[in-house]
């Protein structure tokens, strides 16, 4: 199943064969003090530098996330969505939990690029979740992250959460969204308090590849959340999630696209290892990095 974005210049097709597409996850201030106070202040310079940066480290879509407390989504998610546009030309994943927000971001996006096709982000189980986001997917032609969560929080399954997927991936078609835009998410929580924790990620998404058949997210730095050497953690979650059948992960990218090439690479599916020479000798010629950043 294909899940098509679009952004002002550059498009993304997402398939559970590959290649894995990127989400930068850095525009999001939780646990970024810098970042959180230049949005207290309206100040949207790093959200634009962190855009770039992301981009030029290779990743295909940016999820742009403004919540933190002090900070008034309704107004400011709109901006970001602009400010990122004004330098970068990659599909986005408009985040955020204040339904709002989140309609004044698609109009936002709409209004500059008519043609465009962002990742919502996201939905969950609750009724509450249901009632407000999927009608805004189905309205702007949104693709739409599914959380396997509902009002008695995360479950503790694998069939659990498959269970609940299952409910927003129903809603989801009778609402009239199409089954190519919706995308998964069995939720990363963190080894340190668990230590089954990925285990029980891992079996939801071999369960979701098996029955749902539709793409997969995750957003891999959770899994470390607590412990040293977070990196090299993330990394072999990284690379097994996507090995079972993980297609757009929401990561750092700079830190983890080295890893996730490699992973491709010894699955096969990058022939005579091309993309994974390119992206090295990209690394070594910082000039070369021009792909997606709009001049």
């Amino acid at each position: 199943m294909e899940t098509r974005l679009f952004g002002l210049a550059k498009s993304v097709v997402i398939s559970p064969n590959g290649p894995v597409i990127l989400i930068g996850e850095r525009i999001n201030p939780t646990g970024k003090k810098r970042l959180t106070a230049a949005l207290k202040a309206g100040d949207l310079s790093l959200v634009q530098r962190e855009a770039l940066e992301q981009v030029e480290a290779g990743a295909d879509v940016l999820d742009v996330n403004v919540g933190a407390a002090g900070v008034d989504e309704v107004k400011l998610l709109p901006e970001a969505v602009k400010a990122v546009l004004e330098v970068v030309d990659v599909p986005l994943c408009i985040d955020s939990t204040n339904p709002q927000a989140l309609a004044l971001a698609l109009e936002t996006l709409r209004k500059i690029a008519p043609e465009a096709k962002p990742i919502l982000n996201s939905v969950n189980g609750e009724e509450r979740s249901l009632r407000q986001i999927l009608p805004l997917v189905k309205d702007y032609g949104t693709a739409v992250i599914a959380l396997a969560m509902d009002e008695k929080g995360i479950p503790s399954t694998p069939d659990e959460r498959l269970k609940v997927l299952g409910k927003i991936f129903d809603r989801a078609i009778s609402t009239g969204i199409p089954p190519e835009d919706f995308i998964a998410d069995p939720l990363a929580l963190t080894v340190s308090t668990d230590s089954q924790a990925a285990l029980v990620t891992f079996e939801t998404i071999k369960l979701i590849r098996e029955k749902l058949q539709c793409n997969i997210t995750v957003g891999a730095s959770n899994v470390s959340f607590g412990l040293p050497e977070r990196e090299t953690i993330n990394g072999a979650f990284l690379a097994i999630a996507i090995t079972l059948g993980v297609s757009c992960p929401i990561v750092d990218v700079a830190r983890v696209r080295s890893i996730v090439l490699a992973t491709e690479l010894l699955l096969g599916r990058d022939p005579f290892a091309m993309r994974y020479i390119k992206a090295y000798r990209e690394r070594i010629s910082p000039k070369s990095q021009e792909s997606g950043v709009r001049g």
